[in-house]
């Protein structure tokens, strides 16, 4: 029998046998046992061995006679097939065994049902010899959406790279076609793409969790090569998300999906300065509260003084923190709500909570050296220059604790001269308390220039 007639014999059983629900698992013989029997073995040893042209007659006989007999039939089929077809150097020929091994897993798939698995397996057989065939392109594409259709996040691996890859062909065959003719948009290759990084993200959440540190590694590399791809196909800025966008959000504000959209490639492009992305980060936020865009979101309304916003969200992201370091950036930037309000000791409040929580973080003392070195004009009470000049001493000792040597040298360059202390019969070394001020610290005596 030749390799047209096994086609030709596989599509014949292919249309009888259209049961979808047998799942093979269990060995159904036909009536000929003895036949079926000697056909395994010989099929199975000629696999096993390499010897794939040997297989073939056997196979064949078995998925006419025997369609349902085990999985394992249609397994070694496609190693025997998938074998011949990478050796053949006949385009003729070649062509005739991919084609048989891509009826093979039709024929499995009608027989033994399991359409996730076949599929995936089929795909990426034929994505392997048929990626760089033009006339292949839509059919790879198609098949490719269908196996994320129904594989969800279960998608094999080697499926992941293959799917922009099958896209990226696509787009290279209609790269030069009008517009008008053109079967594959902009929105439609980052529908896909979107699809595709969701699995991508789903296997890396799932290896982090599992502690699989290499298979993580494995799965960024590919989304960075994913990336690259999209990058040849589609120019994603904001002046695409406002053009594509902006519109579809603007007549529905509660699509989640535009949003996630738009948030994401704004957020990319940098130009989350643009109320729309502001938009999108709250529909993005009211649906789906986390720390780190509540965060980001009352850090914005803060820089642009909007504080009835910035304080719910600070104090949602709070409420949302789950380490020491988390909670004392939030403090910090309450505190720095408080003082964008004149609220000063309400500002160090929040900034000694931000130490209390994270002492390598030395941003609360920094804050609070703020706090005291610009607090010279309301504390000043304007009869004693060396009195005056004891914040600076505080603002110094909060810097140093910062580890700000910069700051350090400007407020040591505000210390009390040696006169100043002289008129006041004060004396280097000695401690005094700024208690006619909120400060209300206690520092020890230095002059500038001195430490």
């Amino acid at each position: 029998m030749n390799l047209k007639q096994v086609v030709l014999g596989m599509a014949l059983v292919a249309t009888t046998s259209l049961s979808a629900l047998a799942q093979c698992k269990q060995q159904i013989w036909p009536d000929d046992k003895a036949k079926a029997e000697e056909c395994v073995a010989i099929f199975g040893d000629a696999v096993k061995q390499g010897h794939y042209r040997t297989a073939t007659a056997s196979l064949q006989w078995m998925m006419t006679n025997a369609p349902k007999w085990n999985t394992k039939l249609y397994v070694d089929a496609a190693t025997a097939y998938d074998g011949l077809a990478s050796q053949e150097k006949d385009p003729a020929k070649k062509k005739v065994l991919i084609d048989s091994l891509m009826l093979i897993y039709d024929l499995r798939l009608t027989n033994c049902g399991d359409e996730v698995n076949v599929l995936n397996r089929k795909a990426a057989a034929n994505v392997k010899y048929n990626i760089n065939n033009k006339e292949k392109a839509t059919e790879l594409l198609a098949m490719y959406d269908r196996v994320y259709e129904i594989s969800g996040n279960n998608v094999n691996d080697n499926n992941l790279e293959a799917y922009i890859s099958v896209v990226f062909v696509n787009f290279l065959t209609q790269k030069n076609l009008p517009e008008a003719q053109k079967t594959l948009t902009e929105e439609q290759i980052l529908a896909r793409y979107d699809k595709l990084v969701g699995v991508i993200e789903a296997k890396i959440l799932k290896a982090q969790s599992e502690n699989k540190i290499a298979d993580a590694d494995r799965y960024k590399a590919i989304k960075a090569n994913v990336d690259d791809k999209l990058s040849k196909m589609v120019t994603i800025n904001c002046a695409f998300v406002k053009k594509n966008y902006e519109p579809r959000f603007k007549q529905n504000p509660t699509d989640t999906v535009i949003a996630d959209k738009i948030f994401k490639y704004m957020f990319k492009d940098k130009c989350t300065d643009d109320p729309l992305w502001t938009e999108a980060a709250e529909l993005k936020h009211k649906i789906r509260p986390e720390f780190g865009l509540a965060k980001l979101l009352g850090a914005r309304y803060l820089q642009s003084k909007n504080f009835d916003k910035a304080l719910p969200l600070l104090n949602e992201a709070l409420s949302l923190a789950k380490t020491s370091s988390d909670k004392a950036e939030i403090n910090i930037l309450l505190g720095d709500n408080e003082n964008q309000k004149g609220n000063k000791q309400a500002a160090r409040d929040f900034y000694r909570k931000a130490i209390a929580a994270d002492p390598a973080n030395k941003d609360g003392f920094e804050k609070i050296g703020d706090l005291y070195y610009f607090s010279f004009a309301e504390c000043s009470r304007k009869q004693s220059l060396a009195e005056d000049r004891l914040v600076y001493l505080a603002a110094y000792d909060m810097y140093a604790k910062a580890g700000n040597q910069e700051k350090m040298k400007s407020a040591r360059g505000q210390f009390p001269s040696v006169t100043e202390l002289f008129e006041l019969n004060w004396k280097e070394g000695e401690t005094k308390r700024i208690d006619k001020c909120w400060v209300g610290e206690t520092v020890t005596l230095r002059t500038r220039g001195k430490e």
